[in-house]
């Protein structure tokens, strides 16, 4: 049985390394970051384990507009109480936990929240080869990002509050 919780500052040493697995080291969140996610947003930041291990996460901020900028990666606040749009920052598996529907799972419950605390919608952003994966779950392509972020081309992904189920 696959349980949801919100993070805990003791689950930092096996976050990073399901970050380091999913992604390359221009893309991965350091360790600071990864801390400084914890202290301020641990109401957005899932965790998903079964037996005690932690298969994989969910984070990000609560942000006024509708897509991701680079300066989050940098620098992020305390989540506002309502509204906005939640942001995901990183959503990953560890290689172990992968195909079982975990990213899924972790995708509703943030959908939840931002049913539960009356946001806007939530938004990503991803590798063109991951375009698919999450247009799938009801996102939008908004076309390519901004952001510069680990050297790679992102596309902004949106769901609004009104396309979820």
């Amino acid at each position: 049985m696959i349980s949801l919780r919100n993070v805990q500052p003791t689950d930092l040493e096996q976050l990073l390394h399901i970050e380091n697995e999913g992604f390359s080291k221009e893309e991965a969140a350091t360790k600071d970051a990864f801390v400084e996610r914890i202290r301020l947003i641990p109401d957005t930041f899932i965790v998903a384990e079964k037996d005690g291990e932690i298969l994989g996460y969910i984070n990000g901020p609560i942000i006024n507009q509708p897509y991701i900028t680079d300066d989050l990666f940098e620098k992020i606040t305390e989540n506002p109480k309502s509204g906005g749009f939640q942001s995901v920052l990183g959503l990953a598996v560890s290689k172990q936990a992968r195909n079982q529907g975990i990213a899924k799972i972790l995708l509703n419950k943030m959908e939840q929240l931002v049913e539960e605390n009356d946001r806007e919608g939530i938004t990503l952003t991803c590798k063109q080869d991951l375009v698919p994966f999450y247009e799938k779950y009801g996102f939008f392509n908004h076309g390519l990002s901004e952001s510069q972020h680990g050297g790679v081309r992102w596309f902004n992904m949106v769901k609004l509050r009104e396309n979820m189920d």
